[in-house]
Order: C-alpha cells, then sequence, then structure tokens
C-alpha cells in the first residue's frame, strides 16, 4: 500500500484545531461566495431585463438546479471516500476512487442532459409559470443543461483536492471561472463588442463556457505536475470494489439531494401560482440569502474531510472533537450571516430598481423571516450535509429532508400560500418551519451514532454505517 504524499497532510500536525478548520472551511466558503455573488450579478444583469426575466432564470435555475445538486452527491462521496483512503495512508485507493467517480460523472450527466435538453418545456410547464415565463425558460433551461457534465466533474475534483488537503486549489479555479463567466454574461445579454446580443440565453452560455474552464483546470492540477493522483485504468474487480461503497454513500445522498432540490423547485412552483410578483421576490431573496449562508458552507465540507480522516484512522475520539468544534464555528457564521443577510434587505430598492415596487416590498419580507432561520439552517447544513452521510447515515438525512419538505414544509407553503391572505408571506415562513423540523431529526439521528464502533470498522475499509 503506497502513501498519499506527505505534502498533503503533515502540515496539519503544527495547526491548531481552529486553523485546521479555517485551512478547509475558509477556502471552500470563499469559493461558493464567489460563485453565488456570481449568480448574484447574473441576476442583477438579467434584472435589467424586466421581472418577466428574473422569474425566468429563477423558474429554469430551480430544475436545472435539481439535476446538478443530485448528480453532485458523486462529488460528496468522492470527497468521502478520498479523506478515509487518504487518512489510511492509500495511495492507490484514491487513484481508483478517482477514476470510478469521473467515469460515472460523465455518463451520467449525458443521459440526464439529453433527457432533460428535450424534455425541457414540458417540465417547465409543470411548474405553472406563466406563459412568458414558460416561453423565455425553455431555451435557458436547455443551455444550462450543457453545462451538467464540466459543472459534476468540477465538484468531483474540488471534494477530491480538499480531501488531499488542497482546499485553496479549488477556489484559485473558482475565481477564475469567475471571471470568465462574468465577462461573458454581460456581453453575451446585451451584445457588447464581438458577441452577439443573446439575451436571457446569454447567461447559460456564460455558465457553460466557465463550467468547462473549471473542470479542466482542475484536472491539470490533480493529474498535471502535482501528481496528486494517477490515471490508470482499474481492473474489473476494483472497479465493483470502489462503485459498491460509492453507491452506498452516494445513493442516499442524491436521493436526499433530489428531494431537497425537488423541494425547492417545488416552492418555486408555489410561488409561481401565487403570482410572477412573487416569484421574482422569492428569486432576488434566495440569491441574497445565498451570498451570506454560504460563507457557513465551508464547515460542511471540513466535517467531510476531519471526520473523514479520523475515522479513516480508527481514531473515533479524534472525530467526535472535530464535531463539537465544527458545530461551535457554525453557530458563530450563521448568527453573523443572518444579521448581514437582514440587513441587506436595505439594498433591494438599490440593487433591482426596475422590478417594480411590490416585488421590492415582498423581497425584504421574505430576507426578513428567512434571516430568522440562519442558526437552524446552517446547524442542518453542517449535520445532514457533512456528519450523517459521512458516518453513513444516508437514511437519517433521507428522514429529515423528507419529512421537513413534503410533510411539513410544502404542504403548510401551499395552504398557507394559496388558501390564506398570507399570499407569498406564508410561503417564506412555511420554509422556515422546515428547517425546524429537519434539525429536530438531524439531532435524533447524530445522538444515534456509535462513534467507537464506526471508527473500529472503518480503519482499513470504505463503507460502513455505524446504526
Amino acid at each position: 500500500m503506497s502513501a498519499v504524499p506527505a505534502t498533503s497532510l503533515s502540515s496539519e500536525s503544527i495547526k491548531s484545531p481552529a486553523r485546521e478548520i479555517a485551512g478547509i472551511a475558509v477556502p471552500v466558503s470563499l469559493e461558493m461566495v464567489i460563485q453565488l455573488v456570481l449568480g448574484f450579478i447574473n441576476q442583477v444583469i438579467v434584472g435589467t431585463l424586466g421581472a418577466v426575466s428574473v422569474a425566468a432564470v429563477g423558474l429554469s435555475g430551480s430544475l436545472g438546479f435539481l439535476f446538478f445538486i443530485t448528480l453532485g452527491a458523486l462529488g460528496s462521496g468522492t470527497s468521502i471516500l478520498v479523506a478515509r483512503r487518504a487518512g489510511a495512508g492509500d495511495r492507490h485507493g484514491v487513484n481508483t476512487v478517482m477514476t470510478v467517480t469521473t467515469a460515472l460523472s460523465v455518463v451520467l450527466g449525458a443521459l440526464i442532459t439529453g433527457a432533460v435538453y428535450f424534455l425541457a418545456g414540458p417540465l417547465l410547464g409543470l411548474a405553472g409559470g406563466a406563459a412568458d415565463v414558460t416561453r423565455v425558460a425553455t431555451p435557458y433551461l436547455q443551455v444550462l443543461m450543457v453545462s451538467l457534465v464540466p459543472g459534476m466533474l468540477g465538484w468531483v475534483f474540488s471534494g477530491a483536492l480538499r480531501s488531499l488537503g488542497h482546499a485553496r486549489t479549488p477556489l484559485v479555479a473558482t475565481i477564475l471561472s469567475v471571471a470568465i463567466e462574468s465577462v461573458l454574461a454581460y456581453s453575451l445579454v446585451f451584445g457588447v463588442g464581438p458577441f452577439p446580443q443573446l439575451g436571457v440565453v446569454g447567461a447559460a452560455w456564460a455558465i457553460v463556457v466557465a463550467n468547462t474552464f473549471k473542470a479542466l483546470y482542475l484536472a491539470a492540477q490533480i493529474y498535471g505536475p502535482r501528481h496528486l493522483a494517477e490515471l490508470h485504468i482499474p481492473p474489473p474487480r476494483s472497479w465493483r470494489e470502489v462503485a459498491a461503497p460509492l453507491l452506498t454513500l452516494t445513493a442516499p445522498i442524491a436521493f436526499t439531494e433530489f428531494a431537497w432540490s425537488l423541494g425547492g423547485f417545488l416552492y418555486a412552483a408555489v410561488f409561481a401560482h401565487v403570482g410572477t410578483q412573487a416569484l421574482a421576490a422569492s428569486q432576488i431573496s434566495a440569491n441574497l440569502e445565498s451570498v451570506f449562508f454560504i460563507s457557513s458552507f465551508g464547515l460542511m465540507s471540513a466535517a467531510t474531510v476531519f471526520i473523514g480522516r479520523s475515522l479513516g484512522a480508527g481514531d473515533a475520539t479524534a472525530a467526535q472533537g472535530w464535531l463539537q468544534r465544527i458545530l461551535r464555528a457554525g453557530l458563530i457564521t450563521a448568527l453573523v450571516s443572518g444579521a448581514l443577510y437582514a440587513l441587506s434587505a436595505l439594498a433591494v430598492p438599490v440593487l433591482f430598481p426596475r422590478v417594480g415596487p411590490e416585488v421590492q416590498q415582498l423581497a425584504v419580507i421574505g430576507i426578513l423571516i428567512t434571516a430568522v432561520s440562519q442558526v437552524v439552517k446552517v446547524r442542518n447544513m453542517i449535520i445532514g450535509g457533512g456528519v450523517l452521510p459521512g458516518t453513513g447515515d444516508g437514511k437519517g438525512v433521507l428522514i429529515g429532508d423528507v419529512v421537513g419538505a413534503f410533510v411539513i414544509g410544502l404542504p403548510l407553503a401551499i395552504f398557507l400560500g394559496l388558501y390564506t391572505p398570507l399570499g407569498a408571506w406564508g410561503v417564506f415562513l412555511a420554509r422556515g418551519l422546515e428547517e425546524v423540523s429537519k434539525v429536530i431529526i438531524f439531532e435524533w439521528r447524530r445522538r444515534r451514532v456509535d462513534w467507537p464502533r464506526l471508527a473500529h470498522e472503518q480503519a482499513g475499509t470504505v463503507a460502513v454505517a455505524a446504526h
């Protein structure tokens, strides 16, 4: 068994736990913040075209995100398995995991892209958007789906790099891709210089180019001169040995991510039934929320990496110690980001002057209601997105996401939004109550983890559930 390069992990022994967490969490959070700021900038650009364009991008983006986040579970599975193999010093295992997940990403991504491309119109029609919104959203979604395969590869490569101790590399890739996408989005939407004026669709083409660049850049960092992993075709037995635990980890994550993103799409559909103004307001508030909420996103990756490494090394005490440190960090970041998000309501009229006063007012209300739930939402992200999947408890994540969205949140959203005078207010309230129900379920599942047994079984293995 060959060792993972010492440069990936050796420096950790001289760092404090807080610095180790920051070494993973800060680059990941910055990466996500930059990506979402870009999405926000793109929405501001599209917002100059009017409320219909904002609603169209929001509706098609919600549907496209459903597939992106579901297949992105392969990136989560890759990060968990690479962290465990790195913790065990198994470089060959890292190489095999990378080959299998890369191949699966390309095949599954291509199949989903083709299906959604040809069914874009009917799928958007099911969401209940107005005819003018659906007409603009359909070509945007078709182009957006072309970026699925490179987007998935970017997630897989980013997850592997973080688990190998190179969290800043994906950040650099994101900064470069954001620069490309920003320039292209503005140029293609308005037809600047030699670029054609494509309107809303131009923003989608910018995403395609940026995702492709990012995937190629990260692949070069992994397989190029740094030699973090090696390209090789494993024998059939090795494919099965990796694919089985990968699916054990990924399938529950993928299903819960699908359920979560489907819930987001259905919330968008409820807003659409309330009215185009409500849908546009929900997209504005959601994009602003993402800019601040994602500042805590890196803590989920930190939980995956540090708990995974500790379990791979057979150290249950260290795994639990990392969990408590990361949860404390999450509480602090949630309080700060929630306060800043609430203050961002003051900027809505300035950032979106052309969407109309009704949309602006609804967006401000949505921001203030949602800001209250940030503490439980960040905790849900850490436990449901990092801790439970890393311990093999995909069932717990599934229960929390399905019950929270489809038993509590969405029924309340439909009732309060469509059958009471609350309207859009009621839908925002329902989303907050969904997060409260999820935190109760995730805490219950977390307390059931048998850490000593899991650490004993994970030392030298790939995936075992401790329940």
